[in-house]
């Protein structure tokens, strides 16, 4: 049986972005760097709220759903959450 860190699985992330002006460049950049787990992404701007919604659906390790939340939760203006299936 393969450890659980190597074991693909689908997962959701959303993430809200506070400051799409000066944040949309650097998170569309990562997800950029993690293309090849991505499966689907959507995108909606919220404008009575005045965020950005988008939500990922991936098919990745828990090290990689840990390494893409880790870099967009980094950044200010930014909030994200996942769920592995």
């Amino acid at each position: 049986m393969k450890p659980e860190t190597t074991v693909r699985r689908l997962g959701v992330v959303g993430i809200v972005v506070a400051d799409r002006q000066s944040m949309a460049r650097r998170v569309n950049e990562i997800l950029s760097d993690f293309g090849e787990i991505i499966v689907a992404r959507t995108g909606v701007p919220y404008r009575e709220r005045g965020v950005a919604v988008i939500s990922v659906i991936i098919d990745a390790t828990t090290n990689e759903l840990g390494a893409l939340t880790g870099r967009l939760g980094m950044l200010e203006h930014v909030r994200v959450k996942s769920l592995m299936l």
